[in-house]
């Protein structure tokens, strides 16, 4: 055997030895917890040294582990290798101690942000530390660790903690200090922790993790990785039964959240943006709460209903800890911000529930479009004025079970033209029937716009369109929203113009729209602009496509000119009866119809409002 590989199987087996030792003092001191032997005037001499040593006293000075007076004999070194693993297990119920007593609040400026709130600030003695929902939660972490008094023998019941809260409050720092509290005070502990979404799990959760345990006086106990795939932090030397890991939560990967057994230990769960992460996970989580001293948190901004996180705060109550913070009682937060929020939006708005009270939106509140919203605009009559553009918006079918939708608007009116919709029909025949659609417009209308979804296979007919000599516009869903402040995309953004013009306008009477217009739901990205709940989603829960919805949302993504230049229009007259086929009777005596029969075809397929289902074929004289 090499001289090299004889070093590095000594290091190992070094290394394998010293985390056993580890192992053993911390569950002897459990058994026997350490007492202080330093006085303050001892610790306040320690506490001017630069190194572990005084790291250690002034931990001890925060959280008032000081003797009253000096023992009989000599008083022994501070030697960390056997203090810290002491005050690991005299930390096991204490996370506000521990979270005092590792960081070095006195020293590191970095940490110097929050002012430790009344009454934390005179139990401690610490100028700087967590904020008082911090201190709320981890004072209940602890005494609820100190009732169940955990014999790692027979398992307890888990502790389940959920935290709501508002936009900014430093919940990715408190992640950072109960996994750590949790490893370092339980050899053997085996967590798991997700978030929303990868980026987040990486670029904040993980991150935040990483930062807290490279400043804790634990933090050479532990390896921790950050690299995306590879994302864990285990004990050195013991990395196969003392570690934690990330993970994503997409649903295909909830076999991951399985089998997280710990008899011996604590085995838990820590899920960040708790809101979006699926059912199916928190399903399978439920396993890891069997053995052991369980533990499980769940922070997020309350941004919808019906989920697993909701009911923490609902029908599931009596099994969480819950707790709700709004942004405006937490010391870090942006006031200004928070103020403007309140200006724009109203306190009693969604969006201020949300990212400001740290409370649930309304019950229907993940309903983008309110019902009587749209029933109003079903049962109103408008009156249009003649020189308004008429805008046609084609939502393109992107999977086998939807249909294709053509919608026609004329300003305020959008009931007097019956929706075309579509099953099962090629790019090529769609395409054919826009443009059919659009010739017996013009025959009428002197302004006609129409926008198609670009997305998926939309692309194929606006190129056909085009070889046609048409002008469609073409809109990606997914495209940048002109005020990407409020929209995360244009389909958002479009669907909020859709929904503001229905407060004035008018709809057909029919049954499926309803259903497309209130099935849609929406929350909030990260950057607190409004996302609308995909199609996809909609499929998830049992819900049909909102074909017809946003094929007359397309119709708010551009904007018309009022006339073309040089046109003449001759306003309505007070008490004249808007009809879209106005011009019939003297187009069809040379204005631009072949036929009367064209004129009629024409007339058919604007005065069906009430119409259910209609095929478009305008050839046919049933249309």
């Amino acid at each position: 055997m090499s001289s090299v590989l004889e070093r590095r199987l000594a290091k190992a087996e070094a290394a394998q030895s010293s985390v056993g030792d580890l192992r053993q003092q911390i569950h002897r001191a459990r058994r026997s917890p350490p007492k202080p032997i330093h006085t303050a005037t001892d610790l306040l001499a320690l506490a001017e040294r630069d190194d572990t040593v005084g790291r250690i006293a002034r931990g001890w000075l925060r959280i008032g582990f000081v003797a009253d007076s000096r023992p009989r004999g000599p008083i022994s070194v501070i030697d960390p290798a056997a203090v810290l693993p002491a005050m690991a297990a005299y930390l096991y119920d204490k996370p506000l101690a521990f979270v005092l007593f590792a960081f070095d609040w006195d020293r590191d400026l970095s940490l110097q942000v929050v002012k430790l709130p009344e009454p934390w600030a005179d139990a401690y003695e610490s100028e700087f530390g967590p904020d008082a929902w911090a201190c709320e939660l981890l004072d209940h972490i602890g005494g609820e660790v100190s009732q169940r008094a955990f014999n790692r023998r027979d398992a307890v019941d888990a502790i389940r903690c959920a935290v709501s809260s508002g936009h900014g409050i430093g919940k990715s720092a408190a992640t950072g200090w109960l996994i750590n509290w949790i490893m370092a005070t339980r050899p053997n502990a085996r967590g798991v922790v997700t978030a929303n979404t990868a980026p987040q799990l990486e670029s904040k959760t993980w991150s935040e993790l990483a930062k807290w345990t490279k400043r804790s006086l634990f933090g050479d106990w532990f390896s921790v990785t950050t690299g995306r795939g590879s994302m864990r932090m285990v004990a050195v030397g013991f990395e196969e039964s003392w570690r934690c890991d990330a993970q994503t939560c997409r649903e295909e990967n909830s076999e991951s959240f399985a089998g997280l057994h710990a008899a011996d230990s604590t085995p838990f769960y820590l899920f960040d943006e708790a809101s979006a992460i699926p059912a199916k996970i928190w399903e399978v989580a439920q396993g890891g709460m069997t053995d052991g001293e369980p533990m499980w948190f769940a922070f997020g901004n309350p941004t919808r209903l019906g989920t697993t996180f909701y009911d923490a705060f609902t029908t599931a109550r009596h099994r969480w800890h819950t707790q709700v913070v709004d942004s405006r009682t937490v010391q870090i937060t942006n006031k200004v911000q928070l103020q403007n929020w309140i200006d724009d939006f109203g306190i009693d708005s969604d969006f201020v529930k949300v990212r400001v009270r740290g409370v649930f939106p309304s019950a229907s509140s993940l309903q983008f479009i309110a019902q009587d919203l749209v029933e109003d605009a079903m049962a109103r009559e408008v009156v249009v004025e003649r020189e308004e553009a008429v805008i046609v918006g084609v939502d393109v079918a992107r999977f086998g079970g939807d249909r294709s939708c053509i919608f026609t608007r004329k300003g305020r009116d959008g009931r007097h033209f019956t929706p075309i919709l579509l099953d099962k029909v090629d790019l090529m025949t769609l395409a054919s029937v826009v443009a059919d659609h659009i010739n017996l417009l013009k025959r009428v209308h002197n302004n006609v716009i129409v926008a198609i979804d670009g997305g998926g296979v939309g692309g194929g007919v606006i190129d056909r369109l085009r070889q046609l000599g048409f002008s469609p516009i073409e809109v990606q869903f997914g495209s940048k929203a002109n005020d990407p402040r409020r929209y995360a995309n244009k389909r958002a953004e479009i669907w909020s113009l859709m929904r503001e013009w229905l407060k004035g306008g008018a709809l057909p009477k029919r049954d499926d729209l309803i259903s497309d217009l209130v099935n849609v739901e929406y929350s909030y990205t990260t950057a607190d602009a409004i996302l609308l709940e995909s199609k996809q989603s909609m499929k998830a829960r049992g819900l049909p496509s909102p074909d017809i919805a946003d094929a007359i949302a397309l119709t708010f993504a551009v904007v018309a000119p009022l006339v073309r230049p040089g046109e003449s229009v001759r306003p309505l007259q007070q008490g004249e009866t808007y009809r879209p086929y106005a011009y019939l009777e003297r187009s069809s005596m040379g204005g631009g119809f072949a036929s009367l029969g064209d004129a009629e075809r024409a007339r058919r397929l604007y005065d069906h409002p009430g119409q259910q289902q209609a095929v478009y074929d305008p050839y046919s004289s049933k249309c």
